[in-house]
Parts: structure tokens; sequence; C-alpha cells
């Protein structure tokens, strides 16, 4: 079963920095377009960026140009950097295949970033 484990949030200001990351087992990595998602309190879960095989990038424009989504295949691992944060980025952050939808299996426990002064 595949595991995906998220990390790397907190509390920060608005205006503020995160760097969260997504460490993944039994699964072909390199091989695995990888997505970040997000779940902010009574709404959906949402796609917000996403990174190919190849590296190609793609982002909600709510998140362009303040999010960057990056990969490092040779520790399993993908990394969504926040710069710029706002109050309504405050969300649960998974990370998970960029499929819709994408598989319900594979969800992990998340991680909360709540940006608030």
């Amino acid at each position: 079963q595949v595991h995906l484990v998220e990390s790397g949030g907190g509390l920060v200001q608005p205006g503020g920095s995160l760097r969260l990351s997504c460490a993944a087992s039994r699964i072909i990595f390199s091989a695995s377009p990888m997505g970040w998602y997000r779940q902010a309190p009574g709404k959906q879960r949402e796609l917000v960026a996403s990174i190919t095989t190849g590296g190609a990038t793609n982002y909600t424009d709510a998140v362009k140009g303040r999010f960057t989504i990056s990969r490092d295949n040779a520790k399993n691992t993908v990394y969504l950097q926040m710069n710029s944060l706002k109050p309504e980025d405050t969300a649960v952050y998974y990370c998970n295949l960029p499929r819709s939808p994408p598989p319900s299996a594979y969800w992990g426990q998340g991680t909360q970033v709540t940006v608030s002064s």
C-alpha cells in the first residue's frame, strides 16, 4: 500500500513562509506525477499544485506566484514552498497523485497550516 507522510506545517503570520514535505513509500516515485491538495474548514479538498515526472508544474490561480512545488526523486519526496502566506491559505495540506479523483487509499494524515496574526 502506498504511504504518503506530510510534514512541515505550523502557525505562521500573514506574509510568512513555510516549506511542506511529503515523503512517499511503496510507490515508483520517479514515475509518478505528484500533487499538493488542501482542505479548509467547511470546504472541499482542492488541488493547489502539481508536478509531472519531468518537472513541469501547474498551480491553481489562488497560489500562483506564491507557492512552488518541487520534487527530489532520490529522496522520494515532494515539497511545497509557500511564500507570502495569507489567512485564506489556512487549511490541512495533503499530497497525492494529481488525478480526478485522486486515489482514496493514498491519503495521509495531512499537515495543518494556520496563517494568523
